[in-house]
């Protein structure tokens, strides 16, 4: 199959064509080997010495998702933290990066606790202004510009074309952690990205089955290679059987991602105004902040993350959740289940979520179903 004579969606449903080889299967093997066998000669000339440098089990995976971001190479991860931190291990100890103030908690805490102990200087900045990037990046200094857009859990929405043009003019990359858009809804590469990175966990495995992480890179340059050593020295690669979900998952992404968006998009204008909503957060809402550059960047819809704000704070948003039936209360996104967590519990100190706020995944069950059951939950928490 040739990727630029076909539609992603024919990329992802069929893996991009590949048939096993030696058996014609459609399905790939699972490939469990850690080691590989040398040459008599002492030579490894199928490529392969040991599977945590290099295993067979990655190789479509790793395909499919450069193919769908349009991108030169990829590389699979234990998770999507090991895939976020090995962007930053690649950098050197003094390195200044830019980071957004609203991302996910998980990797905020890493790189303020734990990327300035060895070295890196980190700024937190309000990414979705270009011009508070332009005065915050340090020509010759900062290498590294993080992006996160949408971001959790408030959906901000950062211009990526701008946010490149002014890091690369500083001799900066742009990496952008593209989870919730996926590669359906935007693919930050074209727009300049040097590299865009997928908690895989979410829409690209979709069934909550797998911890996976991957990154793509626009060019195979010395960075990228210093990434991929990063991976193989510390041991952030991904088992042969979680490498096989992550594939399954992706041959059904488009039908996914393209129906927890519609959902979304009729929840959000649902609930706008709301009697019991203080405020719907959802880049597909022409009131929000980011709508217009969300229009520009992204295609075929705003992606399946929102988050409410419950009129009455902290307890009947708490209340709200507690009252759900069909929706969830969990961790996570981007699977087929619909769920609903109070984020402020989740981060903790420092969290930007407001305490009445409600982040809600969508997955793909019947939209009016979801709205019908938040419907209830904040009537009987609201009394």
């Amino acid at each position: 199959m040739n990727p630029k004579t076909v539609k992603p969606e024919s990329i992802a449903a069929q893996a991009l064509g590949w048939i096993d080889e030696q058996t014609r299967a459609v399905t790939p093997p699972i490939h469990v080997s850690s080691t590989y066998l040398r040459d008599p000669d002492n030579q490894y000339r199928s490529g392969r010495v040991y599977a945590r440098a290099d295993n067979p089990a990655f190789d479509q995976a790793e395909a499919v998702v450069t193919a769908l971001e349009q991108g030169t190479a990829a590389l699979l991860f234990a998770s999507g933290m090991a895939a976020a931190t090995a962007v930053f291990q690649a950098l050197s100890p003094g390195d200044h990066v830019l980071a957004p103030k609203v991302m996910y908690w998980s990797l905020r805490n890493w790189l303020m606790n734990f990327a300035t102990h060895w070295g890196l200087q980190v700024e937190l900045i309000d990414m979705a202004d270009p011009a508070v990037v332009r005065a915050a990046i340090r020509p010759g200094q900062t290498k590294l510009v993080w992006v996160e857009t949408p971001a959790n859990p408030l959906w901000t929405i950062t211009d990526i074309a701008a946010t490149a043009a002014i890091a690369h003019a500083a001799g900066a990359k742009l990496a952008v952690d593209s989870t919730v858009a996926s590669p359906v809804l935007s693919q930050p590469l074209l727009l300049g990205a040097d590299i865009v990175m997928h908690a895989a966990t979410k829409y690209l495995g979709g069934h909550s089955d797998l911890i996976a992480g991957v990154l793509v890179a626009r060019e195979n340059d010395a960075f990228w290679q210093r990434v991929r050593t990063v991976r193989a020295q510390l041991g952030g690669t991904l088992g042969s059987f979680e490498s096989f979900l992550l594939l399954r998952g992706m041959r059904t992404l488009y039908l996914r991602v393209r129906q927890a968006s519609a959902s979304a998009q009729r929840i959000a204008e649902h609930f706008a105004q709301h009697r019991h909503v203080e405020a719907v957060l959802y880049p597909g809402l022409p009131g929000f902040a980011g709508h217009e550059v969300a229009k520009r960047q992204m295609s075929g819809g705003f992606g399946g993350m929102l988050s409410i704000r419950a009129r009455g704070g902290e307890a009947a948003a708490i209340a709200t959740a507690a009252q759900v039936e069909l929706w969830k209360r969990a961790t996570s996104l981007g699977g087929t289940e619909s769920l609903v967590e109070h984020r402020a519990s989740v981060e903790g100190v420092g969290t930007p979520a407001p305490a009445d706020l409600l982040r809600l995944s969508v997955g793909i069950e019947d939209a009016g179903d979801l709205i019908n059951d938040l419907e209830q939950a904040l009537a009987r928490a609201h009394g």
